[in-house]
């Protein structure tokens, strides 16, 4: 029915209600229940509260028709933030509707009413009457009780109530990471992680925060292969940005593993992306622990061409370089790298010992 085809309607009810006689309670009731029903698809939503009073005010239609209309006037009040009327009438119709005729939507209403005083306790009681009647409960509702509980900071509770979610709506990922948190907040550790590597393993897990939570989660409780693992799939999957933290994250997280050609991959990669010459060093130092000198040699110039590094760690790259050309046979050039880290004090006395070890083997070779 169009706008106007109700306010011809409304002017011939209210044509009606004129001539209606004043002993006519049934009628005039009949009248203001139509009115108020015209004037709700109207949004007079004023003008229809007024005519469902009048309605109900009469105290003539039939027992379910006026319960009804007691119902209908509660919601009205709430949709007019008139909170404190709506639950008076909510209630006042809890009281004189018979039980079979009370729905859980009802007990939904009145949790919505509480939640605007607020009375959290009062919320998540008339919630879980509501739960308890519906053979299959909305999700809206278990979120609303869920919300009472993040407000009284009753993580114990809220963990209940997700736990109930899950089941319910398995895909919906902010159970799952809600859950996490929740542990996490309690500090139970061990069950954070667990639900965020079940949500993981379910394919849930689809932004960079995600991936990050849990890899760092994993590192916390010190499975460092599972770190690297979560942040090398999403590396590789386009999740993580592929920056030099995250892959530097990675390179730590293999590194802990003691997985080095992972961690070294991993380096390399947050190298190409740096501005200092900070993780070349560090792969510098890796590549000298394998002796594999060639590649320790390059990466450990890169480190000295980007710089940025402090004095320490250039002194250091330096003794090293000499130690990588020494080992390929460069003599010449271990002993420039050495003189040069020689300048800096922390590395002078190795650099020092490192030049007498090379003029020694310089000797015994010309013997």
């Amino acid at each position: 029915m169009g706008e106007e085809m109700y306010a011809e309607a409304r002017e011939e009810i209210l044509w009606m209600m004129e001539r209606a006689r004043e002993r006519d309670r049934y009628l005039r009731a009949i009248l203001h229940q139509a009115l108020a029903q015209i004037q709700w698809a109207l949004e007079d939503y004023d003008a229809s509260l007024k005519s469902f009073e009048e309605a109900v005010g009469l105290d003539a239609l039939p027992d379910q028709t006026h319960f009804s209309l007691m119902y209908q006037i509660s919601q009205l009040y709430y949709m007019k933030q008139r909170y404190r009327d709506a639950l008076d009438r909510l209630e006042l119709w809890f009281c004189k509707s018979p039980p079979e005729q009370i729905k859980p939507e009802a007990y939904v209403l009145k949790a919505s009413i509480y939640s605007q005083f607020p009375d959290w306790p009062e919320v998540v009681k008339a919630v879980d009457i509501a739960i308890g009647m519906a053979e299959q409960p909305m999700e809206s509702w278990y979120l609303l009780k869920l919300a009472a509980h993040y407000e009284m900071n009753d993580y114990p509770a809220a963990g209940r109530t997700l736990e109930t979610m899950i089941p319910l709506w398995p895909n919906k990922k902010q159970y799952w990471t809600q859950l996490s948190n929740v542990h996490f907040k309690l500090e139970e550790d061990d069950q954070a992680l667990s639900v965020m590597a079940l949500a993981y393993r379910n394919g849930l897990l689809d932004t960079q925060a995600d991936i990050l939570y849990l890899a760092n989660l994993y590192a916390f409780r010190e499975v460092p292969l599972k770190a690297a693992q979560v942040l090398q799939g999403g590396l590789d999957g386009n999740i993580v940005e592929p920056s030099e933290k995250h892959w530097t994250m990675a390179g730590d997280s293999w590194y802990a593993a003691e997985e080095l050609e992972e961690a070294l991959a991993a380096y390399e990669n947050a190298g190409k992306v740096a501005l200092d010459g900070d993780i070349d060093l560090r792969r510098g130092y890796i590549l000298i622990d394998l002796e594999r000198w060639d590649e320790a040699r390059t990466a450990l110039r890169a480190a000295v061409d980007k710089g940025g590094i402090s004095e320490r760690k250039m002194g250091d790259a330096y003794l090293m370089i000499g130690m990588s050309e020494f080992n390929l046979g460069n003599f010449d050039q271990a002993s420039t790298a050495w003189g040069r880290a020689s300048r800096y004090p922390r590395a002078k006395a190795a650099a020092e010992q490192w030049m007498n070890h090379l003029r020694e083997e310089r000797a015994r070779r010309a013997s």
